[in-house]
């Protein structure tokens, strides 16, 4: 009987531990399985565990992974860090349509996140491996790899073997790391680790408000120039992948050693390497032990010697730019040649070696060049002011070109050979003269090639232009050129600097337009990335057959910002009119347009609080200059998140002037019989009458404010009683003294919130119905930047009532004679 009860103890002891909610004991959980808090999926070699946790100190719960089998506890990834549970009745899931959702107190969801792309009549099952990656497929699937979502594309503070850091250009995924904000809260810090694609791509940290913290060196084909020679490495292997699909950094282990890449809160970035015999991590190198690492601390031309006192030395042949400063420490200020540089006089090049190199964000590249096509195309362009090769494998080969001054420099053993710009009167050294000489004989060498090939392509040129004259003289409005400008502009167009370039040189330079470097499409047509030939880059914007804009808007555009000159205005480059070709030439903006991030839940927390008010103070100096302080009174008719473009920086600039308008002197308003624009921009004075006027642009400026603070587009925003539009919504608020609800989610942890209400406040001020009522641009600046008191806004357009069921604008009856058709753009 005994043996009996025994036995019954025992089944009853396994059936409990197969069913214990402790553990879900697969590595694979279906679609709409619930995983509740206090339960745990684990991966197939008991690598990693996932499940939610708490970190030291603190009752919040997170939705983590972590090390199982060794390291235990060690936490890699975190979904909610921003949106912690207080609570543990925390539950997760991956829906049918493949989205991991993250649920409290019943139903409510606290995170959810995005699919890469929405697949139908899947059968979606979520699986977390052993390399850490939590990945979300399709069960129908035998392609292992093709992922509907996974954790790797969304890194927080660490880099596993195998994970990728860099941007997925075809996707347009930023696979960025970011700091925890402390040691135990998993929540956004202040550090990113990311790769920069301005010029040839480099690995950067960034502090707070896009300071540069950390710059790696450019990848020279083996490691980052700057850091050790650890090949061969027996341990781990790296690689840093650039083609027209993505940008990437990944490594990879050789052996059983666990290893990874941590961003710490504190802004180092360290690599980690578990110890078993200890039972501990250790530090196998630390980015803030070199005090050289620290991002232009000697500033151009200065390099950082640890090895010296002082750390920071000018370069032979340099000088202290400020001599009062560097003498108190302060090199920030850099260094400057001895002797000017001047393309008129005979110059060469002071090879450098054990240098890390030079900031490349100012850069040009080429794979296939050789190093002496790298010196010519260096020598012949008075702006090249370094050289070097790109690759050192194979005794070196491609092409690395600096523009600007160089910066970043730091003594490092074992880096390669860098080429810099030198008067010759400055170049002593015997390898320098020997470049000099071995440049003179392929000098002479040209010049005779170049001669007979003159000789040659003679008569075909002369017979070239002879065509190409003819062409032009039959095609009808080729001679308008923008010569025709004189017909509007008769008395200022001598003061208009327009660079025509040709058309070959715009096929050229974006590769026959090619569809990988396109970069988007607007109302006037595509968008294109380019390069000139001296390097420049640059943003092609080609009319469309199909665009319902033409050679008006073309001529608009040109006439428009040829005249403007504003670091908030996008600046014009050139034209080209070749035939029925009509294409804009301008300065390419690395971070594109301003709505890709701010309507983007993956990429809106980029852009925090002080960052979106130095946009918006940068937006209103832009339009204030355009209203007031240029030479020509100018409406741009057509402010949009999509038309504010950001430069490397982040420093907004208004692009397309093909809707703009100009106004005299003294002229108030104007009327139009064809409204265009966009909706949900539009005052009401000019969608229901078509009077514009500078107030029209300072209301779309408002709703621009204050989808710049809720992260919303006014455009097809629907409150949850199904009223209110965006602007109704913000006047409710603000009307409960509630209007700090307006912010988005992820502005919580770096708002300042007076300066909030404060900006909501100036945007119901521009957004109001009569346009009497809003400020000027000059008053809106002034409020941005001040803090006195500020008068009350009256009720917005376009506002709802409550006894209304559709947005209508407040204003008193419609002139009929006026109505227009919206052009949607």
């Amino acid at each position: 009987m005994d043996g009996l009860f025994t036995n019954l103890l025992i089944f009853i002891t396994v059936l409990l531990q197969l069913f214990s909610p402790s553990v879900v004991a697969v590595d694979t959980i279906a679609a709409n399985q619930v995983i509740k808090d206090g339960e745990t999926i684990v991966s197939a070699g008991e690598m990693y565990e996932m499940g939610f946790f708490s970190p030291d100190n603190s009752n919040d719960r997170y939705l983590g992974i972590w090390y199982k089998k060794m390291a235990t506890g060690t936490v890699v990834w975190v979904a909610n860090r921003d949106l912690p549970i207080s609570n543990t009745s925390g539950t997760f899931k991956v829906t049918g349509d493949g989205r991991l959702l993250i649920s409290c107190c019943g139903d409510s969801v606290i995170w959810s996140s995005s699919s890469s792309a929405f697949v139908r009549y899947i059968n979606p099952v979520a699986q977390l491996l052993d390399t850490g990656n939590f990945v979300v497929k399709d069960g129908n699937s035998t392609d292992e790899t093709n992922f509907i979502w996974q954790s790797f594309d969304y890194p927080g503070d660490t880099l596993l073997p195998g994970m990728k850091l860099g941007k997925d250009l075809v996707t347009g995924i930023n696979r960025n790391l970011t700091s925890w904000k402390s040691r135990n809260d998993p929540s956004v810090g202040r550090y990113v680790n990311y790769v920069d694609t301005n010029g040839y791509p480099q690995v950067f940290i960034r502090g707070q408000g896009l300071h540069k913290h950390i710059r790696y060196g450019p990848w020279n084909g083996v490691r980052f120039s700057g850091l050790p020679n650890e090949m061969p490495n027996p341990i781990y292997s790296v690689d840093f992948v650039v083609n027209r699909k993505e940008v990437y950094y990944k490594s990879e282990l050789k052996s059983s050693a666990v290893q990874m890449m941590r961003l710490m809160w504190d802004g180092s970035m360290v690599i980690l390497r578990w110890n078993n015999r200890s039972g501990e991590w250790i530090v196998f190198s630390n980015s803030l032990l070199d005090m050289c690492n620290g991002y232009g601390l000697c500033g151009p031309y200065g390099s950082c010697d640890l090895s010296k006192t002082p750390t920071c030395t000018c370069m032979d042949g340099f000088e202290p730019k400020h001599p009062d400063e560097w003498n108190m420490a302060d090199w920030s200020g850099g260094c400057q040649l001895k002797v000017p540089l001047d393309c008129d006089v005979k110059e060469g090049f002071w090879k450098i070696r054990g240098m890390k190199f030079p900031d490349t964000r100012k850069s040009w590249y080429n794979k296939s060049m050789t190093l002496g096509e790298c010196e010519m195309a260096c020598r012949n362009n008075c702006s090249c002011t370094a050289y070097a090769n790109l690759d050192i494998r194979r005794g070196g080969s491609g092409c690395l070109l600096w523009f600007g001054g160089l910066m970043d420099l730091k003594v490092c053993e074992e880096s390669q050979d860098l080429y810099v710009r030198m008067p010759a009167s400055l170049l002593k050294d015997d390898g320098l003269m020997a470049s000099q000489s071995r440049i003179t004989k392929m000098m002479l060498v040209l010049t005779i090639t170049l001669s007979i090939s003159l000789v040659l392509l003679g008569i075909s040129l002369v017979a070239y232009v002879r065509y190409k004259k003819k062409k032009r003289a039959n095609a009808r409005g080729r001679g308008r050129r923008i010569h025709a400008l004189d017909k509007k502009y008769p008395d200022e167009n001598d003061d208009l600097e327009l660079n025509f370039i040709s058309l070959s040189k715009v096929v050229k330079a974006t590769n026959n337009f090619s569809i990988d470097n396109k970069l988007g499409e607007g109302g006037f047509g595509p968008v294109y990335k380019g390069v000139l030939e001296n390097g420049q880059e640059i943003a092609v914007k080609k009319l469309s057959e199909t665009s319902q804009q033409g050679y008006e808007e073309f001529y608009n555009e040109v006439v428009c910002v040829a005249r403007l000159q504003h670091r908030n205005l996008v600046k014009l480059l050139g034209y080209c009119m070749d035939e029925d070709e009509r294409i804009l030439i301008y300065e390419y903006l690395p971070n594109k347009s301003l709505d890709l991030y701010l309507f983007d839940e993956t990429k809106s927390s980029m852009l925090e609080w002080p960052l979106r008010l130095d946009i918006i103070r940068g937006i209103a100096k832009g339009v204030l200059y355009l209203h007031q302080d240029s030479r020509h009174r100018i409406i741009h008719r057509d402010l949009k998140a999509s038309n504010i473009l950001l430069d490397g920086d982040m420093n907004p600039k208004i692009s397309d002037f093909g809707l703009a308008r100009e106004f005299g002197g003294d002229q108030i308003t104007d009327k139009t019989k064809k409204v265009v624009g966009t909706y949900g921009y539009i005052s009401p004075e000019y969608a229901i009458h078509g009077r514009f006027s500078v107030k029209s642009d300072v209301f779309s400026f408002g709703v621009l404010v204050l989808e710049m603070v809720s992260g919303k587009k006014n455009r097809g925003y629907s409150h949850e009683d199904g009223n209110d539009s965006l602007l109704g919504h913000a006047w409710r608020l603000y009307r409960e003294g509630k209007c700090v609800e307006l912010m988005s989610p992820c502005l919580r942890n770096s708002c300042i919130v007076s300066e909030v209400e404060r900006t909501i406040h100036v945007g119901l001020l521009c957004v109001q119905n009569l346009a009497p009522d809003r400020p000027t641009m000059s008053s809106v600046v002034r409020m941005l930047s001040s803090e006195g008191a500020l008068p009350p806004p009256k009720q917005p357009a376009f506002f709802v009532g409550e006894s209304s069921t559709n947005p209508q604008p407040s204003s008193g009856g419609i002139d009929k004679a006026t109505i227009t058709i919206l052009d949607v753009r």
